[in-house]
């Protein structure tokens, strides 16, 4: 075919998800995308070739995949719950103690929040704090698959003082007034910085904009492990796109797409296939790339000031069995949920001022998972004990590499393992697998690595600053495109992906929301 009614400009789990409804609502659809594979970020992945293990090699929880998509879609797809929420180790003195926070909160929660401050009355603080955000993600969480609501709609349904907090004022400030221990103060803090390179203080707000992302899916902000690791989230949403119809072209490179300049509208797609340059015309064009590569696209010069910046450091390992803390904890229980690592509030904001300074902070926090603790599908025929381990790091922005990316590998890599050794009883390296010729099963990934390997600008996960789930007062929403967040400059061109108003994270928001929108236009036609 060389016409379509719709063409999906990359193959990222967002432009799946639009696909499939598309395609099921009868439009031909065809999905370009750059890579051999489908996927995106949302991929498994056998990163170390002498061992079966299939790591989730870039995003590695979901929490704002809405059931609704899961449902509409049919989705062939499990999520489980992880037994622990957070551990936090951290030195008092010469005690080696940490903070445990169980998914399901109870006693052994309200213990080492006793334990660590002396006293309940941060537990306290702590349940009275998430109280109040789970009904503000309660009463967000119902909108995201919906039209964009107003900011007063939302704001009328939850109390003043969270929306004050959260929406407001820079979340530094509530977690200083609420909470008196520095390590309570970083892991509430931590949720604000994930992907975002920002203090807790921030006046632009764009960490309370994380800090509420990361909290909202569902209404219970719960994260969870797909079961076969992240690439069975793109699998699944690939298998609902093929079944209703839509094709999908791998190993394309999209060079550009031109709006129809007369007016019946249409947009022209063209496309790279390794030997020759293809074109293709289609209605309407669905773009899941981040917004400062849609104007490319689309012909406007590269604007270097523009271009995002991500601030994340990823590291994949593969271990012979799990290390043992210095606290005493079962590392089958600190590892089972998210380890904090010099994320104390305190080091969020000293090491955010060194990498503002152009320095790579030392220490460097970050935080650990191992996912094969909760899905050890994922190992394959391993000897007994294997795990996999992700550490993600923070406040390590793309300009810290920028002069030589291999050595600020090296040295960010170092400083990582640093901070995971401070808090373990044996060097971490000690129980790393090794392949036959001797190197370590490690892996890191800087912010130009995710550039080049995901065409996200900058390597910035989120294509660019996250927005307020919701209409600004005075916002204009007088299209469809505009109702549902995912407008730009043309009426026959949506966003579809991260970069849409609702975006971030694996949720398959962009791409439903933009599937929404575009059948709404259809039928005003």
């Amino acid at each position: 075919m060389t016409r379509y009614d719709v063409v999906v400009v990359g193959a990222g789990h967002n432009g799946l998800t639009a696909a499939a409804y598309l395609a099921r609502s009868g439009l031909s659809v065809l999905v370009l995308e750059r890579l051999d594979r489908v996927g995106g970020a949302a991929v498994s992945a056998q990163a170390f070739p002498d061992f079966p293990t299939r790591l989730s090699r870039y995003s590695y929880l979901v929490s704002l995949l809405p059931e609704q998509i899961a449902t509409d879609l049919g989705l062939d797809l499990r999520l489980v719950s992880r037994p622990t929420a957070s551990y936090s180790p951290v030195r008092r003195g010469e005690r080696h103690v940490g903070l445990l926070v169980e998914r399901d909160e109870g006693e052994a929660t309200r213990a080492s929040f006793r334990e660590l401050t002396g006293s309940d009355e941060e537990y306290d603080a702590w349940r009275a704090f998430y109280a109040e955000v789970g009904e503000l993600a309660a009463a967000v969480a119902p909108t995201l698959t919906g039209p964009l609501p107003t900011e007063a709609a939302v704001r009328e349904q939850v109390g003043s003082t969270i929306w004050t907090d959260v929406v407001e004022r820079p979340i530094g400030a509530a977690i200083t007034r609420r909470f008196r221990d520095d390590l309570v103060r970083g892991v509430v803090g931590t949720d604000a910085l994930i992907g975002t390179f920002a203090s807790l203080h921030d006046p632009s707000l764009v960490q309370n904009r994380c800090f509420l992302y990361h909290l909202i899916g569902n209404g219970t902000g719960e994260w969870r492990v797909p079961v076969g690791g992240m690439g069975a989230v793109a699998d699944a949403l690939a298998r609902a796109a093929r079944e209703a119809g839509a094709e999908l072209v791998t190993g394309a490179g999209v060079s550009a797409i031109r709006p129809g300049d007369g007016p019946s509208g249409g947009v022209e797609v063209r496309w790279h296939d390794g030997n020759r340059e293809q074109v293709v015309e289609a209605g309407h064009a669905l773009a899941n790339v981040a917004p400062w590569v849609l104007q490319i696209l689309l012909g406007e010069p590269e604007d270097a000031t523009t271009k995002p910046e991500g601030a994340q450091l990823k590291v994949n390992f593969l271990l012979s069995r799990l290390p043992r803390l210095r606290s005493g904890i079962d590392p089958a229980v600190a590892f089972a949920g998210t380890l904090h690592l010099s994320e104390a509030a305190s080091d969020l904001e000293v090491a955010w001022a060194a990498a503002r300074r152009g320095e790579l902070p030392d220490p460097l926090p970050g935080e650990v998972y191992c996912h094969s603790l909760t899905d050890p599908s994922i190992l394959g025929d391993v000897p007994p004990g294997t795990h996999t381990l992700t550490y993600f790091g923070l406040h390590t922005p793309a300009s810290l590499f920028a002069d030589d990316p291999e050595a600020g590998r090296a040295e960010a890599l170092r400083r990582a393992i640093a901070s995971l050794d401070a808090v373990l009883e044996e060097p971490i390296e000690s129980v790393v697998l090794r392949t036959p010729s001797g190197e370590p099963c490690i892996e890191a990934k800087i912010p130009q690595d995710v550039e080049a390997d995901l065409a996200m600008p900058g390597g910035h996960i989120f294509h660019g600053h996250l927005d307020w789930p919701w209409a600004p007062p005075r916002a204009l929403l007088d299209s469809p495109a505009a109702r549902w967040g995912v407008q730009t400059p043309y009426d026959d061109v949506l966003l579809c992906g991260s970069g849409a108003r609702r975006g971030g994270a694996v949720s398959g928001l962009g791409g439903h929301n933009a599937a929404q929108a575009l059948m709404e236009l259809l039928e005003m036609r």
